[in-house]
């Protein structure tokens, strides 16, 4: 079993324009996947899931869907709170706070910080996120901290770097799913993902179920991991 899922959670829209209907709609149906899988997961042992929601880059979409997105978003984050309470999952962000609206910040760090002391699943919220500016994040912090004295040139290796980055203290993915048959990492987890297993479906993301999980997981635990190394 991996101990750590990376999703990239795509095909709302074409779901919708399949069934003739608003491109909210997909992504409406797309969180309740997101939830039905996040408690699989949970159920499966998994001990870090991350889902890739919405990228820096996703704000070039039209005004009246993005709009609609947030306020997905923030309804959301407070219906899944006693969920994630419930089944003792930890809930983290990944990305910028700055630049999200005022209600879906206010409701993210509420949901994050109820959640804090849970001991079960950490679930990532990529959210606002860019793999890019997440390096660059991280650079800057370090830079600071050099700055001040408080690291040494010869502390900078990449165990440095992956403490500064917004996945600290997690393991790096095992599996990265995408869903809707696109062969692209898009901008996430550039770091973590060097040997990260990647496994793409055709399915879209609202059609993605329990089976779907299952069969990913499956084609997973017959690769063979060799981090660079040779097989005997």
């Amino acid at each position: 079993m991996p101990r750590h899922i990376a999703i990239i959670m795509d095909g709302n829209g074409r779901w919708a324009k399949q069934r003739s209907l608003p491109r909210v709609e997909g992504h409406r149906q797309g969180a309740k996947t997101a939830e039905k899988i996040a408690q699989c997961c949970a159920d499966f042992g998994i001990q870090t899931l991350i889902l890739y929601s919405f990228s820096m880059e996703n704000w070039k979409r039209p005004k009246a869907e993005v709009n609609a997105l947030m306020d997905l978003y923030t309804q959301y984050l407070i219906e899944i709170r006693p969920k994630l309470m419930k089944g003792n999952v930890r809930l983290i962000h990944l990305g910028r706070l700055a630049g999200l609206p005022q209600s879906v910040k206010t409701e993210l760090i509420k949901t994050i910080e109820k959640t804090s002391g849970n001991t079960g699943m950490t679930l990532g919220l990529a959210l606002n996120y860019s793999g890019r500016a997440e390096i660059v994040d991280a650079a800057r912090e370090i830079a600071q901290e050099y700055k001040k004295g408080q690291l040494r040139y010869g502390d900078i290796d990449e165990q440095c770097i992956s403490r500064h980055l917004y996945t600290a203290g997690l393991s790096e993915p095992d599996l990265l799913i995408r869903t809707a048959n696109e062969m692209r990492v898009s901008n996430f987890l550039l770091w973590q993902i060097s040997y990260s297993e990647f496994y793409v479906t055709k399915t879209l993301w609202p059609d993605f179920k329990k089976a779907s999980l299952e069969k990913a997981i499956r084609a997973y635990a017959k690769r063979n991991r060799r981090f660079g190394r040779i097989s005997v």
